[in-house]
């Protein structure tokens, strides 16, 4: 056992490497650093919890490190840059039902004794860190199920669900009443448990509400619920390191959602009470019924002489770069088109991918230089003067659709506007829809001409020709 100074000390000292990680993963250039302070600062709190807080039970608990670690390194090695949303999101869900698990075990725990006001501000911290632990937990699982395919990405509409979501919450309400009287009394176990199945059916009904389009918005909301469970558990356990890493992952969590929902102009409480888009894969007609016109094929010879000739060279990355594993062959092109005296940029919407930040994890891998690559806010204005714009495997992030009609489910969306460079080459699979399942007038405009087939094949052919 370590003494509690240095216990302490331990503490203050993890607390601020993590708030270096975050600090370091706000830039791709210092991201990497950011990820060793952040598993420094984790190694240092487990450290000093073992040796300085846990005073028996060492066998279970190094039984339990050994199968946990086990587990996160082999998903490490398994898990491909594509599944990354889906592993984002069932840790959010561990996290949930560890918080959940943590509560029950701390109030049913004989050795822990309170009286008078302790007890009850010792209760709603308790009830607090499981109601939230189990709304994490479930709606986690339910943006896992739709970010791999499991569940469809089309929202459920319920009738009423609004009241529905609203007695709900006052359920919850009433039971937490119930719960801190009856634990005063030495009983409190029934509302409690109560209230643990209306927290997972809200968290069910909640993500189940979200349309397919919002779901990067849901994965930064549900990473915000993670950091206030386990900021809640810190209260109950009186450990204070919990409770400021649990507030920073939580605080963090909101501002990117905010972030995000301002990306796509959006309110945070309209995609809670129900996100837009139909499940993803599916062709639909423009909303006058009437053909929006041809499209025009191009070849690979034709893309390469069009890149060869380009002065600007815009290329769009979106979720089906992720899906063909094309980041390494773009990456080639892009070198070769530089060394040839091409301006190659990267233009980077906020909601590429299933998740905040995909696109650019997916180029770092690739070592696509990061002075290249540009947030939408950063390079919109310059399509103008772009020769050759590339978008592989976007969709809903190059929509004119979000600014020309106002009726558009996307509408009010900001997009990355390659239609007004010189020419569009879209690389897909087919005309089916992005994921928020609206038609993409740009597909028909005059300056754009359409890759057909998996965009890695057909950006190695495009390298050949180059």
């Amino acid at each position: 056992m370590i003494s509690a100074g240095i216990v302490t000390v331990s503490y203050i000292a993890a607390t601020i490497l993590f708030i270096l990680a975050l600090g370091g993963l706000s830039n791709q250039e210092t991201a990497r650093r950011g990820n060793w302070y952040g598993i420094s600062g984790m190694t240092l709190a487990l450290l000093a919890t073992v040796f300085g807080v846990v005073t028996n039970n060492y066998v279970e608990l190094m039984a339990a490190l050994v199968v946990g670690g086990s587990i996160g390194l082999l998903l490490a090695k398994r898990v491909q840059m594509t599944e990354m949303p889906e592993l984002v999101a069932i840790l959010h869900s561990l996290v949930g039902l560890a918080a959940v698990m943590v509560g029950y075990a701390n109030f049913m725990d004989a050795s822990v004794h309170f009286t008078g006001v302790d007890l009850t501000i010792h209760d709603i911290e308790t009830y607090l860190g499981i109601l939230i632990g189990a709304v994490t937990f479930s709606g986690s699982v339910i943006a896992f199920g739709k970010l791999s395919g499991r569940i469809g990405g089309k929202p459920l509409t319920l009738p009423g669900r609004h009241l529905f979501n609203l007695g709900l919450l006052i359920a919850a309400i009433w039971f937490g009443r119930e719960f801190v009287i009856q634990s005063a009394a030495g009983g409190g176990l029934t509302p409690l448990m109560i209230m643990t199945g209306i927290a997972l059916i809200f968290g069910i009904h909640m993500v189940m509400a979200i349309g397919g389009a919002d779901m990067p918005v849901v994965i930064s909301m549900l990473n915000s619920y993670s950091g206030w469970a386990a900021s809640a558990t810190g209260f109950m356990l009186n450990n204070d390191l919990l409770i400021v890493t649990g507030a920073l992952v939580g605080s963090s969590g909101a501002i990117l959602s905010y972030i995000m929902c301002r990306a796509m102009n959006r309110k945070f409480l309209s995609v809670i009470a129900g996100g837009f888009g139909t499940a993803g894969g599916t062709t639909v007609s423009s909303e006058s019924g009437e053909e929006q016109g041809e499209v025009v094929a191009i070849g690979a010879d034709e893309t390469a002489e069009l890149l060869l000739n380009a002065k600007e060279v815009m290329i769009i990355p979106g979720y089906g770069m992720a899906v063909a594993q094309a980041q390494h062959i773009v990456f080639e092109i892009t070198s070769s088109l530089r060394a040839k005296g091409v301006n190659v940029r990267f233009g980077i919407h906020p909601v590429a991918g299933r998740m905040p930040g995909h696109m650019n994890v997916l180029l770092a891998e690739a070592k696509v230089p990061y002075d290249i690559v540009y947030e939408m806010d950063e390079i919109n204005e310059d399509f103008p003067d772009v020769d050759v714009s590339v978008v592989i495997g976007a969709n809903d992030i190059v929509n004119p659709s979000a600014l020309d009609e106002p009726n558009s489910p996307i509408a009010g969306m900001p997009v990355l506007e390659c239609w007004k460079g010189r020419t569009s080459i879209v690389l897909k699979r087919s005309m089916a829809t992005g994921y928020a399942g609206v038609q993409n007038p740009l597909f028909f405009k005059e300056n754009t001409r359409m890759l057909f087939g998996d965009a890695k094949e057909t950006l190695e052919a495009v390298y050949k020709a180059l």
